[in-house]
């Protein structure tokens, strides 16, 4: 199964990681271009594992020959043209129990409430921002005295990592799992610190005599 990575940072150079290490062949990987702190640690994963990277993931970007798209803390907003390309699809970690915590500062708001219980989940990219299927979930208890990154660092984050590894082996051997978000469940909290991400799955509806007109944000 050829798989490209989209992510960055050290989340991601340790999904490439560990995805090589099981076997997968990863065809490519998309990540964030150099800046002025120098590359990003998944590129430099890249380079130490031989590994093609490319930065912007587009429908004209995206190789052909690609069974499954992984993010993996992308920073490109995966659209429907570029997962079309992909024979299987793309799939995401999450790291919440979605339908909760749905955006950008999941672990961050996880805190916040004061959740007892936290976790990840793979899902599948659609249109609906952190609302597609789901293909694997599981838990862990948030201890009294976690921060965002404490519970990050010691669970979440491997978490991450192993859920993804396992997705990838279920569907290479044909096991493909999807399960809807129990939509009544569902929570969404804002970005902290940062611009409001785009949300294609909502439409804010006129107002009352207004004509019947659509709207959405512009992508972040």
């Amino acid at each position: 199964m050829k798989v490209l990575i989209a992510g960055q940072r050290s989340f991601g150079a340790a999904v490439l990681d560990a995805l090589l290490d099981a076997g997968h062949e990863v065809a490519a990987v998309a990540c964030p271009a150099p800046s002025g702190r120098g590359p990003d640690r998944l590129h430099m994963a890249c380079d130490r594992r031989r590994v093609p990277a490319f930065h912007g993931l587009r429908e004209a970007t995206m190789p052909s020959g690609i069974d499954l798209i992984v993010c993996a803390h992308s920073h490109d907003f995966v659209s429907d043209r570029v997962i079309a390309k992909a024979r299987i699809g793309a799939v995401g970690y999450h790291p919440s129990l979605l339908p909760r915590h749905r955006g950008r500062d999941a672990v961050e708001w996880t805190i916040r409430m004061r959740d007892p219980v936290a976790g990840g989940s793979v899902y599948w990219l659609t249109g609906r921002v952190d609302g597609g299927p789901l293909a694997a979930q599981r838990h862990v208890l948030v201890r009294p005295d976690d921060t965002v990154s404490s519970l990050w660092a010691r669970s979440l984050f491997p978490m991450g990592v192993s859920m993804l590894v396992s997705v990838c082996a279920d569907i290479a051997s044909g096991r493909v799992v999807r399960v809807g978000q129990d939509e009544a469940c569902a929570t969404w909290e804002p970005s902290i610190g940062r611009a409001p991400l785009h949300r294609p799955d909502l439409i804010m509806l006129p107002a009352p005599g207004a004509d019947a007109l659509e709207y959405v944000t512009k992508f972040h």
